[in-house]
């Protein structure tokens, strides 16, 4: 009797969660985040939280901190079966929050949770993570791996991150020297980076449904498989707006993230002035055009969820704009002169996207 209770015992492998094989996975991990290190960690991964130094340059430093997951691309990848750029998208969504205050990302703390942990899948996640944070010099200083039975079907995965930055208190960038003439100089995206793809997503199905797209297929005016294009992961700005920040007067910048133009640009803009933007400013990615061509979503609605196109706006006096815009070209980025600041009466919008080609009234 008693050998037959204990193998109907209850156990957590049987409710779906193995310890060994979880923890096991933290060796992988520590492998995965090495590179990411800088010269002010404290701890290394597997305690209950890590330790950092505020680097000792900073005179009078101002944490800044930001969270951000990656939404429903994570189902595209699932549908595609490719997790290798998720991590650089969850890294990017929060390291682009920070520096638009000015902030030098310090440390990144990443949340992955899933059914059953698949380590394969994970650590591809992980290893785009840990790139991401190379990309923008912050060390990937811990974590949490969750495994939720029930919870998350079995190939599905959700990432979220969470980043602390610093900043010297007299060069926060908080968009109050704005004013009248400056110029808005634009950064080409990648594409959807990671906004909107609910919307992408219900596209592409109803696309597929009728035939008149592939996933993995070759799609000439995009250069690359759908799949691909879908898939680019959100561009870091960090290291090169730290960069314009240390040579340029710079009076603002905008992640355009969720809510598009419409959404972000009114956020950094101070009482009495206006953006007016020239949407045929610049060229527009690829996706954008298949998106439009695969559906019936109007020009004001593609300004008010999607970036396309930009997905860093930068706020500076006219005279350095010109500058600005070499500059970025140098550290491999592309800038346009996207349009200007002007004087807001009171019953003015905030923003005025400029009637172009591209409008569907």
């Amino acid at each position: 009797m008693e050998n037959e209770t204990k193998k109907t015992a209850p156990s957590y492998a049987a409710a779906g969660v193995d310890l060994d094989h979880d923890e096991d996975f933290i060796e992988d991990v520590k492998e995965i985040v090495r590179g990411t290190h800088r010269p002010e960690v404290l701890s290394s991964i597997g305690g209950f939280a890590g330790l950092f130094k505020t680097p000792e340059r900073y005179k009078d430093p101002v944490l800044v901190a930001a969270t951000d997951g990656v939404g429903t691309k994570l189902q595209l990848a699932s549908q595609i079966g490719r997790f290798d750029t998720v991590g650089i998208d969850c890294v990017a969504m929060v390291v682009n929050d920070l520096v638009v205050q000015g902030a030098e990302p310090l440390v990144f703390l990443d949340y992955v949770a899933m059914g059953v942990l698949d380590k394969k899948l994970a650590s591809d996640a992980l290893r785009g993570v840990a790139e991401g944070c190379r990309r923008s010099a912050c060390a990937l200083l811990g974590g949490e791996t969750a495994t939720m039975p029930g919870v998350y079907p079995s190939g599905e995965i959700e990432l979220v991150g969470f980043a602390v930055g610093v900043v010297e208190r007299d060069s926060i960038v908080d968009g109050s020297t704005i004013a009248e003439g400056d110029s808005l100089i634009g950064v080409a995206s990648s594409g959807f980076h990671s906004n909107g793809y609910s919307l992408v997503r219900k596209v592409l199905d109803d696309s597929i449904e009728a035939g008149k797209a592939e996933l993995f297929g070759e799609e000439p005016e995009l250069k690359t498989s759908l799949a691909s294009a879908l898939l680019a992961p959100t561009r870091i700005y960090v290291q090169p707006l730290l960069n314009l920040l240390r040579d340029f007067e710079i009076h603002g910048l905008c992640h355009i993230t969720g809510g598009g133009f419409l959404g972000n640009v009114p956020r950094v803009l101070p009482n009495g002035v206006r953006a007016r933007i020239d949407p045929d400013a610049w060229p527009r990615p690829g996706v954008y055009d298949w998106l439009q061509r695969m559906s019936d979503i109007s020009e004001d609605e593609m300004q008010r969820v999607f970036n396309c196109g930009i997905g860093m706006l930068i706020v500076a006096p006219e005279d350095q704009s010109q500058d600005i815009i070499d500059r970025l070209s140098v550290l491999g980025e592309r800038g346009y002169v996207i349009g200007t600041v002007e004087r807001k009466e009171a019953e003015d919008p905030a923003l005025l996207m400029d009637p172009g080609s591209r409008s569907q009234g």
